[in-house]
């Protein structure tokens, strides 16, 4: 019992120190935001690698995940005969959770770990002393373009996810299963509210900031070479991925708390 109580203390001591250097690199990204010097060319750049990049992942992760949603859930609501309110379902289900969640870890698993990657590697190698070297702070040179990239980045692909979402689960239920396509739409029409499409771009939002942050900190807290590099990357991947699911649910209760569901 002793042993037990020992290992949660330095575990939950751990996790404090780790969320207090969390704090401490926001507080740098905030002066860096505030006082730092900006490169339009590296947001730009960044855009495109984040945004443009993900798209291919992320409309397949969407298309697939609606369309087995949809599959799945014709198949209970059939023996209800409602499966005309499958696309309700989907809709709102894409809006509000699967679309900004998968979304979250599909760029944290692509943008996350090429982040920790890229900026590890600079660190262990000494780019980042150099820019120093040429009064380049290392969060205005690395971090703000990337923050801000991602911050444009996961509204768009987050309402690529719902769309293709939709569609996909469109063609499986009415073009697959033959349900009636007027009362398909008319549900969805009707239950999918602009609050469910708020709620989606939020989570996308904080999740976009969680990768950033936790990325570029672990890839600026490289140490070690390319063994150190490799455990940052890994360990953004893990950290990221775990800050989404846990976000995640206290965005639900709170978002839904601002914006109830069925609340027309």
């Amino acid at each position: 019992m002793g042993e037990l109580l020992r290992f949660s203390g330095r575990s939950f001591l751990d996790i404090l120190e780790y969320l207090g250097r969390l704090t401490a690199f926001c507080r740098q990204i905030l002066d860096a935001i505030i006082h730092g010097r900006f490169f339009p060319r590296l947001l730009f750049r960044q855009i495109v690698t984040i945004g443009y990049g993900s798209q291919t992942v992320v409309v397949v992760t969407g298309a697939f995940t609606g369309a087995v949603f949809a599959a799945q859930s014709y198949f209970k609501f059939k023996d209800f005969g409602v499966e005309s309110s499958v696309g309700a379902l989907v809709s709102v289900a894409m809006c509000r959770e699967l679309a900004p969640v998968l979304t979250g870890l599909m760029v944290t698993g692509r943008v996350g770990a090429s982040m920790a990657a890229e900026i590890g590697t600079m660190k262990v190698s000494e780019q980042i002393d150099a820019l120093r070297a040429m009064a380049i702070h290392p969060v205005d040179y690395l971090v703000i373009p990337r923050l801000g990239a991602i911050m444009i980045s996961m509204p768009l692909l987050i309402a690529e996810s719902i769309a293709f979402g939709i569609l996909a689960g469109y063609a499986v239920t009415v073009i697959g299963f033959g349900v009636p396509r007027a009362w398909y739409v008319h549900h969805l029409l009707y239950h999918t509210e602009l609050e469910d499409i708020v709620i989606g771009m939020t989570k996308g939002f904080v999740f976009g900031l969680l990768i950033v942050i936790i990325s570029c900190y672990q890839g600026l807290a490289a140490t070690n070479g390319a063994v150190g590099v490799g455990r940052g990357t890994t360990i953004s991947v893990v950290h990221s991925s775990l800050a989404i699911l846990i976000c995640n649910f206290f965005l639900t209760f709170f978002l839904n708390s601002l914006f109830p569901l069925g609340s027309q």
